[in-house]
């Protein structure tokens, strides 16, 4: 059977906690594809990533579980993947269909609830960053369209790392608000920096799981990997070669 690797950041500062949720991601997806089978590595695991390649045999893409396709999905992930041959896949975070099966994830969130999508305010929390505009300018993108797809009361995108904070799009929402981390996988920013901000913000809504930890998510990512193996005749989506 081939092989994917769903590949993320993961936590530098204590990599192992990161590398066993990513681990449990990746198994739930295997768990739905039919053609593929699915690990994991992350970044911040020293050589997690080499020895899970060389361990395996066979076609082997690589799926960046990232919300933007900036520095470590460019530079750092292809230079630990060196010269092995495996397919790279975009990241989640670039994925055309995101906005729609997010928008269905909130749809259902809504529904479980019984709240009103046009009476609940969405506070999107992203990663941002103080070096580049990359990441802000995908979130916001992806608010953009989000917005195009559900009608809510109001949408604000806050940043961990530049403004505006999460606290300041969290302030003055009402208490059928929702808030989606816009976030690949659940780390420090999601267990300490997301939580904080909204406790600063008075914020008194429900927060969903993160973006890539969304049922819908889960169900798409497994659809696109077993559509890479699928018949020679059909065309591959939105892959490099390493």
């Amino acid at each position: 059977m081939p092989n994917a690797v769903i590949v993320a950041h993961g936590q530098p500062s204590d990599p192992i906690p990161a590398e066993e949720a990513l681990k449990r991601l990746a198994a739930e997806i295997d768990r739905i594809t039919a053609r593929v089978s699915v690990t994991s590595a992350t970044l911040a695991a020293p050589g997690a990533l080499e020895t899970m390649l060389d361990g395996l045999s066979g076609e082997t893409v690589v799926y960046p579980l990232f919300m933007a396709k900036g520095w470590f999905v460019t530079s750092a992930l292809p230079k630990r993947i060196g010269g092995r041959s495996v397919r790279v896949l975009d990241p989640l975070g670039v994925d055309p269909d995101l906005p729609r099966l997010v928008a269905n994830a909130i749809e259902a969130q809504l529904e479980q609830l019984g709240w009103s999508s046009t009476e609940t305010d969405l506070v999107i929390a992203a990663h941002g960053s103080g070096r580049s505009r990359n990441p802000s300018t995908v979130a916001m993108s992806f608010a953009g369209n989000l917005g195009r797809r559900v009608s809510m009361k109001s949408i604000r995108v806050g940043f961990v790392e530049e403004p505006p904070s999460i606290r300041d799009a969290a302030i003055g929402t009402v208490d059928t608000a929702l808030c989606l981390p816009f976030f690949a996988c659940t780390g420090g920013h999601v267990l300490d920096d997301v939580p904080t901000e909204l406790q600063r913000a008075a914020f008194r809504g429900h927060v969903m799981p993160v973006v890539g930890e969304l049922e819908t998510i889960k169900h798409h990512i497994a659809r696109l990997l077993d559509a890479e193996f699928a018949a020679p005749d059909q065309p591959r989506m939105g892959t490099t070669r390493a």
